[in-house]
C-alpha cells in the first residue's frame, strides 16, 4: 500500500478498525488465481502475536477449498467521503484545486486457516451476532432460534481465520490541506449529513 507519512494511520485508529471490522474483502492467492469473498468478521486479539480475524464461508463457496499459495489479505474500510473542491477556501484564492476522496483503510496480511468444526463455528456465530446486536433495544441471540435449526445452519458453513502477520493502514482525512480548507471540508460534509466523515477530518486536523 502507498502510504505517505502524513497519511499514516495511528495505532489507535488501526485498533478501532480491527475491533469493529464489520464486513470486509478476503483475498487469497491460489494456483487458479485470486479468490475473493466479502465476509463479516470479528477480531480475536488473543489469537497469536497480532491477533486473528475470524469469519465463515458458505460451505458451497469453493474459496475455502482452494489452497493458498501465499499470505491472504483482508481489506478493511473506515469512514470514506467524496470531497468537493468547492468546499476549499483556496478555491476562491487561486482555483488550483481538484476533487478527492477521504478514507481510512487497512490491508491486513496473514496466514489463512480453515475450521471445519461445529464447536468452533458455534462460538464464532455467537460472537458475530453479539457484536452486531449489541446496543439494540431487543438484541437477537442464537438461542432465540430452535436448536435443531441452528445445528443445520452450522453444517452449511465453514470457519476461516486470518492469523495476522502484518498490517498496512492509511488514513487520508485532509491532513495535507490548509486549516481554512479543512474547515470548509468539515462544513461541507456536515451539510451533506456525513457526520462520520466530518468527525474524522476534525480528529486528524493538524497531523
Amino acid at each position: 500500500m502507498y502510504v505517505p507519512a502524513h497519511f499514516a494511520a495511528d495505532p489507535e485508529q488501526i485498533r478501532a478498525l480491527l475491533e469493529h471490522p464489520g464486513a470486509a474483502d478476503l483475498v487469497t492467492p491460489t494456483a487458479e488465481g485470486l479468490a475473493a469473498t466479502f465476509l463479516p468478521l470479528v477480531f480475536d486479539p488473543e489469537a497469536g502475536p497480532q491477533g486473528s480475524l475470524l469469519g465463515h464461508f458458505a460451505r458451497n463457496n469453493p474459496h475455502w477449498r482452494q489452497e493458498p499459495t501465499g499470505d491472504s489479505l483482508v481489506i478493511l474500510h473506515g469512514a470514506d467521503s467524496y470531497i468537493s473542491p468547492s468546499w476549499y477556501a483556496s478555491k476562491a484564492e487561486h482555483g488550483r484545486v481538484v476533487p478527492t476522496w477521504n478514507y481510512l483503510t487497512a490491508h491486513v496480511h496473514g496466514r489463512l486457516v480453515v475450521h471445519d468444526d461445529v464447536t468452533w463455528l458455534e462460538a464464532l456465530v455467537r460472537r458475530l451476532s453479539d457484536q452486531h446486536e449489541a446496543g439494540r433495544s431487543q438484541p437477537w441471540s442464537v438461542d432465540d432460534a430452535p436448536a435443531k435449526f441452528v445445528a443445520g445452519q452450522l453444517r452449511a458453513i465453514v470457519g476461516v481465520e486470518l492469523q495476522i502477520t502484518r498490517i498496512e493502514a492509511k488514513a487520508k482525512y485532509s491532513q495535507n490541506r490548509p486549516p481554512a480548507d479543512r474547515d470548509g471540508v468539515v462544513a461541507g460534509l456536515r451539510a451533506d449529513g456525513d457526520e462520520a466523515g466530518a468527525a474524522a477530518v476534525e480528529r486528524f486536523a493538524g497531523r
